[in-house]
């Protein structure tokens, strides 16, 4: 079984970017393939900077045990916001080595669209994860075509995501 995880680092709990990361997990693996763990980093805001901390410290280990992880964030000031940055920060150099990595964020237009290619891919690279496919950016008033947009960005980037997790992402594959 694929284990999973998304980290949202979007402030305001249960968000819009929360639901947008989940439903891409829904859209490229098929039900029963995989075990997912959510991690709302909103929830988690008062302990993030809790040094030492058993509970975040669990997290950071949940994620880097993850074969995918898929990292939201909405778009603050043309990058990812500050809350995620502090989880990210809690990893040495290379702690999620191996780790198959997409990053996504929302943003209101198509100003911030290469924010996940500029701002995170590097952050994911330098703690080693694999980040095979382009990142994805949502434009928030398309949620009314989320499965849409959603589906293509698939189709457009699951061959890549295969090479790296056999097996269950095929089955994406055959849906699309």
């Amino acid at each position: 079984m694929l284990k999973v995880s998304v980290v949202v680092g979007n402030p305001k709990p249960n968000s819009r970017t929360a639901r947008i990361a989940t439903r891409l997990v829904e859209t490229l693996l098929p039900a029963g393939s995989h075990d997912l763990t959510v991690i709302d980093l909103a929830e988690h805001a008062g302990r993030i900077f809790d040094w030492p901390s058993e509970q975040m410290a669990a997290l950071n280990a949940e994620v880097a045990a993850s074969d995918l992880l898929v990292l939201a964030s909405p778009t603050y000031k043309a990058s990812y916001t500050g809350l995620l940055k502090a989880f990210l920060d809690r990893y040495p150099h290379l702690g999620l080595d191996g780790v198959v990595a997409i990053p996504v964020m929302t943003g209101s237009d198509l100003r911030h669209a290469m924010a996940p290619e500029v701002a995170m891919r590097p952050v994911l690279v330098e703690l080693g994860a694999v980040v095979p496919t382009q990142g994805l950016f949502f434009v928030i008033n398309q949620m009314g075509q989320l499965d849409q947009v959603l589906a293509g960005w698939a189709r457009d980037n699951v061959a890549r995501l295969t090479r790296h997790l056999p097996g269950v992402v095929t089955a994406c594959r055959e849906s699309l």
